[in-house]
């Protein structure tokens, strides 16, 4: 599993551009800037749709006065998902929504949530984190993944 110290893995996701789905390089993503990173089960449920999310929304502002150049929302989800996802919560310019469809990113950094059993198959662990280009600075992993209590956007904005 990822930890404080190790670099982010270099995989592809990808986000909703103009012209539709795009690949994301996370080397390129991450590189030379402070990103808040963090990481849900999946769009449109309830405790990332009420609080993860919301959370960080609201305090994008704060985040970025204490120099984060970016906030980044991934999930086991496609471009598509993501991008409504992010508008219906008013994300655009505060939050990028990353997609992360395969799992690619949660395997790579270890963050994979196995909720087949559940019918949703394999997701990603509820976290955040703090990336200073490409090196993690700070993560927080929510034991239980219907809980938001050390990965919410109020304790990241203490530890930037």
């Amino acid at each position: 599993m990822i930890k404080v110290g190790d670099k982010i893995p270099a995989v592809s996701i990808g986000t909703m551009g103009a012209q539709g789905p795009a690949e994301v390089k996370t080397e390129e993503f991450f590189k030379g800037k402070k990103v808040v990173l963090f990481g849900l089960p999946g769009a449109f449920t309830p405790t990332c749709s009420a609080k993860h999310l919301p959370g960080f929304i609201s305090n994008a502002e704060a985040l970025k006065k204490k120099g984060v150049d970016a906030i980044a929302c991934i999930s086991v989800n496609d471009p598509f998902v993501m991008d409504a996802w992010g508008k219906s919560l008013h994300a655009e310019g505060k939050v990028t929504m990353l997609a992360d469809g395969s799992a690619a990113f949660a395997k790579a950094a270890g963050l994979e949530l196995d909720l087949t059993g559940r019918g949703m198959g394999m997701r990603s662990k509820r976290y955040s984190m703090v990336v200073d280009n490409g090196v993690v600075k700070k993560i927080n992993i929510e034991e239980n993944p219907g809980a938001c209590d050390i990965s919410n956007a109020e304790t990241i904005l203490g530890e930037v």
